[in-house]
């Protein structure tokens, strides 16, 4: 009898082991779970998109392409793309690329590329090149965010005009009491070597976030369908670009996704919803792409 019981545990072991893992589920602000399907239909009638990712999730990187891929077919020429991994600087070697007018290794040689680019950023980029799509350079050249830090806004109005292209209309708005610059505000006060000047980083993360608003709202057209890819920690709870994008354009509609990771991927608990009009919780187990 004890050695029955014993091979009847051990089948059961290995019945659980041999089940289908899940790498992802999707939750909306609710708490809820939500099909693929569902999400997509209520993104497609958005102006803009924010998908917040966490910069080294395969699973989320892989979902950015089918998401692209899926409201190509729904809306076709009027899909644009825009990420926060591209400086608005770049804007015209992206355009060279996309066009065919220099060779990929120019491209790459010369935009200023995350380290990442080729595993989680060309597959979104080659897509928009093969079914010319526009992708913007959203971001603010990282010269400019690193000045802020330095000076604060007010070494923005020190820039010649030409570079002040690459930049929001100045002044920049910007509030202080918003969670996210807030929290910012209080870990940068801790810092080594921040201290008297801690306001400047929260600054310099609220440049970045105008700027992106900023081309996402430049290069908006009617009817048109602009997805954005960033960290999530620019678009959660509707901050950042969201609260930027709001200040400049307010009628734009809007929704938010935001990736989380989690050991049990089954059920969200109450801190990661709210983040995000959607959810994306990612097993924690899944590799990562550095």
């Amino acid at each position: 009898m004890k050695t029955f019981f014993s091979v009847l545990l051990l089948l059961i072991g290995i019945n659980l082991i041999g089940q289908n893992p899940k790498s992802y589920e999707l939750y909306n602000s609710k708490g809820k779970k939500v099909s693929w399907e569902k999400m997509t239909k209520d993104l497609q009638k958005q102006d803009v998109v924010f998908f917040g990712e966490l910069h080294n999730s395969a699973i989320a990187h892989w979902l950015q392409l089918e998401l692209t891929k899926n409201l190509y077919m729904k809306v076709t020429n009027k899909l644009a793309l825009a990420a926060e991994m591209f400086e608005a600087d770049n804007q015209i070697i992206i355009d060279e690329y996309l066009n065919d007018l220099i060779a990929n290794k120019n491209f790459e040689e010369e935009a200023r590329l995350w380290d990442n680019y080729k595993t989680d950023y060309k597959p979104l980029l080659e897509f928009a090149k093969q079914h010319s799509i526009p992708f913007i350079a959203s971001n603010i050249p990282r010269r400019y965010a690193a000045l802020v830090n330095k000076k604060g806004f007010k070494g923005l109005e020190e820039l010649s005009d030409e570079a002040k292209k690459w930049l929001p209309p100045l002044p920049v708005p910007f509030d202080i009491e918003l969670p996210g610059y807030a929290k910012m505000l209080k870990m940068a006060a801790h810092m080594p070597g921040k201290k008297g000047n801690a306001e400047n980083l929260a600054k310099a993360q609220a440049i970045k976030d105008a700027t992106m608003a900023h081309f996402i709202v430049q290069n908006m057209q009617p009817g048109m369908l602009m997805l954005h890819f960033n960290g999530r920690y620019h678009s959660d709870n509707h901050e950042g670009i969201v609260w930027y994008v709001k200040e400049y354009a307010p009628e734009t509609k809007i929704k938010t996704i935001s990736t989380v990771l989690q050991n049990d991927v089954n059920e969200i608990p109450d801190k990661n919803t709210n983040v995000a009009d959607y959810i994306l919780v990612v097993n924690e187990d899944v590799t990562e792409t550095y």
